[in-house]
C-alpha cells in the first residue's frame, strides 16, 4: 500500500470514528428501537391524520376514500421519516426527527379545494411548489448564521407553547362537536394519564423511565377500556391490506392561482423545518450547520413533491416529536427510522391503523401536556445561554415570542388579513420565526441606528457572588489584586455570608 492510500486510509478511518460519536447515531436493541419508535408513531399519530380528515371532508369526499387520504399520509409519512434519518446523498438531516403532513398548508389547501379545483388542484400545487423549494433548499440553509440561540431558544419555546392547545383539545375529547368534549371524565382520564407519564418517568429502571409516554398510553387506553370509553368497532370494518394506488383520485391540474399560495406554504414550511432541525440538534447535543440544514431541507421537499403521486400532501418535521427526544432522552435516529417503517406498515395495512386511532383522545392529551412542555422547557433553557448585557436580545425574546403566541391567543386575530399574510402568521411556529430572524438581523447585524446606550429592556441587573456560591463562578471569571472580575475586567461584588 503506497504511502498516500495508507495515509487516506487513516483518514477514513478517524472520520467513521468521529462519526460514529455522534449522539444520534447511538444504535440500541432491536426491541428497544421498535419499541422507542412506535412511541413517536403514537404521538404523532392523531397529527398525521388530522390534515387528511380535515381535507377530506372538505372535499366531500365519503369515509372509505378519507380512509385511503390517511393510509396514503401514513405510507408517504413513513417514507419521509425513514429518509429524513437514515439519510442519502443530498437527503436527509440523519437527524431523529419524525415526518408527516404539515399543518401549514392545511387552510391553503382547504381554500383551494372549495374554490372549485379540488383535490387534482392541491396534488398539482404541492408537487410545482415542492420542487420550487428542493430548488432553493441550499440557499434557504445558509441563512444558518442567523439562527443564534437568540433565534432558537425564542423560536423552541413558542413551538412548546403553540402544541399546548393541542394538548389541551385532546384532553377535553378531540371533537370539540361531541357531546362529552370537555367532560370530566375525558379531563379525568387525561389527568390520569398524565400523573402515569410522571410516576413512570420517576421510575428506577431506565427503560421503564424511557418508555413513560407509551406505558403510559397503553395504561390510559386499559383504563379508558374499562369504563367504556373506548370504541374498537370500527377496526374491523374496510380492507386488511390496502396498497397504495397512485393518482387515485386523478392527474393532478396545475392552477397557478393554486400554486401561487403553495408556494407561499412552502417557505412557512422551510422555515418551520429549519426550526425543528435547529431545536433537535439542540436537544441531542450534536452539530448542526447548513449543509446539514440543506440535506435536511431537500429531504422535505423531495417528499413533498412525491407525496400526491400517491394521494398525500406536503412533508415536514413534527414539532411533538421534538419534545419526545427531549423527554425520553433517546436521541438515537435510528428509533425515529423504526418509527417510519411502522408508519409505512400501517399504511400498507389499515386495520393496524385503524386499531391506533381508536386510542381516546384523552389519553393523547394527557402524554401531550408533558410532551409539548418539554419541547418549551427546552427552548428556556436555550435562552438561558443568550447574553442580554448591553443589547436588544431581551426584546428580540420578547417580540418573536409575543408575535407567536397571538393567534394562539386569539385564533381569529388575522381573519380580515391577505391569504398570503394569514399563511405565514396564523402560524405561531413561523411567525415567531420570521420575528425573530428579523429583529437579530436588525439589532445585532446592522450596527447602522443602534443607540450607544441601550434600551432599559436591555439592562442587567448587578451580579452579586455569594462567598459560600463562588463554585457559580462563570467563565472567565477571575480574582485579580483580591478583587473578582468578569472577563472583562469588571469588578463582580461579593456578599458576606449571611449579609
Amino acid at each position: 500500500m503506497s504511502t498516500n492510500n495508507r495515509n487516506d486510509a487513516v483518514a477514513k478511518t478517524k472520520k467513521s470514528r468521529v462519526a460514529s460519536t455522534r449522539p444520534e447515531d447511538e444504535r440500541l436493541p432491536l426491541g428497544s428501537t421498535i419499541a422507542y419508535g412506535l412511541q413517536h408513531v403514537l404521538t404523532m399519530y392523531g397529527g398525521i391524520i388530522a390534515p387528511p380528515l380535515i381535507i377530506g371532508s372538505a372535499a366531500g369526499l365519503d369515509q372509505g376514500e378519507i380512509g385511503i387520504l390517511i393510509t396514503a399520509c401514513l405510507f408517504m409519512g413513513g417514507l419521509a421519516t425513514i429518509l429524513q434519518t437514515v439519510g442519502v446523498r443530498w437527503f436527509g438531516s440523519q437527524l431523529p426527527l419524525v415526518q408527516g403532513v404539515s399543518f401549514a398548508g392545511v387552510a391553503t389547501m382547504g381554500a383551494i379545494v372549495t374554490s372549485g379545483g379540488g383535490l387534482p388542484a392541491i396534488f398539482g400545487s404541492v408537487i410545482v411548489a415542492s420542487l420550487v423549494g428542493l430548488l432553493i433548499a441550499p440557499v434557504f440553509a445558509t441563512v444558518i448564521r442567523f439562527f443564534p440561540p437568540v433565534v432558537t431558544g425564542a423560536v423552541i419555546t413558542t413551538i412548546g407553547l403553540t402544541l399546548i392547545p393541542v394538548a389541551a383539545m385532546w384532553a377535553m375529547g378531540g371533537d370539540p362537536g361531541a357531546a362529552d368534549y370537555g367532560s370530566p371524565a375525558n379531563l379525568a382520564l387525561a389527568g390520569g394519564t398524565f400523573v402515569v407519564v410522571l410516576l413512570l418517568s420517576k421510575v428506577g429502571v431506565g427503560a421503564v423511565s424511557r418508555l413513560s409516554i407509551l406505558l403510559a398510553i397503553v395504561v390510559g387506553t386499559v383504563v379508558a377500556a374499562l369504563f367504556g370509553m373506548v370504541d374498537f368497532s370500527a377496526v374491523g370494518d374496510g380492507p386488511f391490506v390496502a396498497l397504495p394506488t397512485p393518482f387515485a383520485f386523478g392527474l393532478p391540474t396545475f392552477e397557478i392561482a393554486a400554486i401561487v399560495s403553495m408556494l407561499i406554504v412552502i417557505l412557512v414550511t422551510l422555515t418551520e423545518t429549519t426550526a425543528d432541525i435547529l431545536a433537535v440538534g439542540e436537544i441531542v447535543g450534536t452539530k448542526v450547520d447548513a449543509k446539514r440544514i440543506a440535506a435536511g431541507l431537500r429531504a422535505d421537499m423531495l417528499s413533498s413533491a412525491v407525496s400526491p403521486v400517491f394521494g398525500s400532501f406536503t412533508q415536514s418535521a413534527f414539532a411533538q416529536n421534538v419534545g419526545l427526544v427531549a423527554i425520553s432522552g433517546v436521541r438515537s435516529r435510528f428509533v425515529v427510522t423504526a418509527g417510519g417503517v411502522v408508519l409505512v406498515v400501517l399504511g400498507l395495512l389499515p386495520v393496524l391503523g385503524r386499531a391506533v386511532a381508536a386510542i381516546p383522545s384523552p389519553v393523547l392529551g394527557g402524554a401531550g401536556i408533558v410532551l409539548f412542555g418539554t419541547v418549551a422547557a427546552s427552548g428556556i433553557r436555550t435562552l438561558a445561554k443568550v447574553d442580554y448585557r448591553g443589547n436588544m436580545n431581551l426584546i428580540i425574546v420578547a417580540s418573536a415570542i409575543g408575535i407567536g403566541m397571538l393567534p394562539i391567543a386569539a385564533p381569529d386575530i388575522y381573519t380580515e388579513m391577505p391569504d398570503w399574510f394569514r399563511t405565514i402568521f396564523d402560524s405561531g411556529i413561523s411567525s415567531s420565526a420570521v420575528v425573530a430572524i428579523l429583529l437579530n438581523i436588525l439589532f445585532n447585524h446592522l450596527s447602522i441606528g443602534n443607540s450607544r446606550r441601550p434600551s432599559v429592556m436591555a439592562a442587567a441587573p448587578p451580579r452579586v457572588v455569594r462567598e459560600d456560591q463562588l463554585d457559580a463562578l462563570q467563565e472567565g471569571d477571575a480574582f485579580v489584586g483580591g478583587r473578582l472580575v468578569d472577563a472583562d475586567g469588571n469588578e463582580v461584588p461579593v456578599a458576606r455570608a449571611g449579609h
